[in-house]
C-alpha cells in the first residue's frame, strides 16, 4: 500500500504527505553545503565546488549563479534541475525589465521561482525538483536572502544553509550570526561554516562566493545613483579572505 503513495507525485499518503517531495528533500540532502547570510550593507551566498576526479577542468563548475544585475542563487542538488530554473528565473527577470524598465525586487523573483517550483508538485507526468536554492539580492528594501525547497515554499532568512552539512552549518550560524555582521564579516563566517564540514585543505578553486551590495554607478545622462548588485567573486578574491582567517 505504501508504494503505492511512494511512486504518485499528485495523490496524498493517508498520513497527509506528498512522499515524492521527501525524496527531492533527500536529493538536496545529498548536495554540497552552501551557506546564506544577511548582513547590514549585502548578502552573501557560498558553496563548496567539489569535482569527482582531478581529470575535472574545476571552471565548468557553477554553482553560484547571477540571474539579473541585482540578484543571484546558489543551489544544492541536482545541478541540471537548477540550471533550468535558473534559465526560467533569467528569462523571467529580463521579461520584467522589459516591460517596467527596471530590474525586478527580489520578492518577485523568489516568488516567480517558487511558483515554478510548486507547479511541478501537482502536476501529472512530472517530478518535482531535486534542488533547494538560496536567493541572495539588493533592492530597494535592502539586502534580501530567501531559501526556496522543491514543494515551492520559500521563507526569508537571516543566515541558513542546505545541503549534506545542513545541521551542522546551521548550529554553527546560530553561534557565530549577529544582526550588527556587515558584508566582510558574513563573508567570512560564510567560509568559516563551510570550513566546518570541508575535507581536507580549502582552497579559492575548492569554494564559489557570491556577494549582494549597493555599487555607486551613474546614469546615461551622468547623474550619480546607488544600485543594487550581485556579483560573483573571483579566485583572487577569495584567496584574499582565506589568507585573513
Amino acid at each position: 500500500m505504501g508504494d503505492r503513495y511512494s511512486f504518485s507525485l499528485t495523490t496524498f499518503s493517508p498520513s497527509g504527505k506528498l512522499v515524492q517531495i521527501e525524496y527531492a528533500l533527500a536529493a538536496v540532502a545529498k548536495g554540497v553545503t552552501s551557506v546564506g547570510l544577511k548582513g547590514l550593507n549585502g548578502v552573501v551566498i557560498a558553496t563548496e565546488r567539489k569535482s569527482h576526479t582531478p581529470l575535472l577542468d574545476d571552471s565548468s563548475i557553477e554553482k553560484v549563479a547571477t540571474i539579473c544585475r541585482n540578484i543571484g542563487m546558489v543551489y544544492s542538488g541536482m545541478g541540471p534541475d537548477a540550471r533550468v530554473l535558473l534559465d526560467k528565473a533569467r528569462k523571467s527577470a529580463q521579461a520584467y525589465k522589459r516591460v517596467y524598465l527596471e530590474e525586478p525586487s527580489v520578492m518577485i523573483m523568489v516568488k516567480e521561482i517558487a511558483s515554478i517550483m510548486q507547479e511541478f508538485t501537482q502536476s501529472g507526468g512530472v517530478r518535482p525538483f531535486g534542488v533547494s536554492l538560496l536567493i541572495a539580492g539588493f533592492d530597494e528594501g535592502g539586502p534580501s536572502l530567501y531559501q526556496v525547497d522543491p514543494s515551492g515554499s520559500y521563507w526569508a532568512w537571516k543566515a541558513s544553509a542546505i545541503g549534506k552539512n545542513m545541521i551542522n552549518a546551521k548550529t554553527f550560524l546560530e553561534k557565530r550570526y549577529s544582526d550588527a555582521m556587515e558584508l566582510e564579516d558574513a563573508v567570512h563566517t560564510a567560509i568559516l561554516t563551510l570550513k566546518e564540514g570541508y575535507e581536507g585543505t580549502m582552497v579559492e578553486s575548492g569554494i564559489e562566493i557570491g556577494i549582494a551590495f549597493l555599487e555607486s554607478t551613474t546614469t546615461k545622462e551622468g547623474d550619480p545613483i546607488q544600485q543594487g548588485r550581485f556579483k560573483k567573486l573571483t579566485d583572487a578574491e577569495i584567496k584574499d579572505y582565506l589568507a585573513n582567517l
